[in-house]
């Protein structure tokens, strides 16, 4: 355990001095179009209304959609989730590790930034 959590901190630790390395981030100017995401495009958006509409309809419908986690290999969800499974495991085997280090690395250098 104690060799894990060593190796862990070289880890942080070297993450941390890569990223105080970096040189800072340049500000976005006020004067730049910046498409913010989550704000409503308003005349000139990417898409129109009705497409908007559209889409906002779609996922809604998406949304109510029931799934029974209790669903056994028989049902849809139950095959859809048995197919997924081992495609799932296969990614989080070759990504979480990277995401957690990076995660952590970045939280570390805020906490220092201090």
């Amino acid at each position: 355990m104690e060799d894990i959590l060593a190796s862990i901190k070289r880890v942080i630790s070297a993450d941390v001095e890569a990223a105080r390395r970096l040189p800072p981030s340049q500000p976005v100017a006020e004067d730049e179009d910046v498409l913010e995401l989550g704000e409503p495009a308003g005349e000139g958006g990417l898409v129109s209304g009705a497409t908007a509409e559209a889409s906002k309809a779609a996922l809604a419908a998406l949304a109510n959609i029931g799934i029974d986690p209790r669903a056994d290999a028989n049902t849809l969800d139950g095959l859809v989730r048995e197919m997924l499974r081992p495609m799932l495991k296969t990614w989080l085997d070759a990504h979480l590790p990277e995401i957690v280090e990076r995660i952590v690395a970045r939280e570390v250098a805020r906490v220092l930034g201090r």
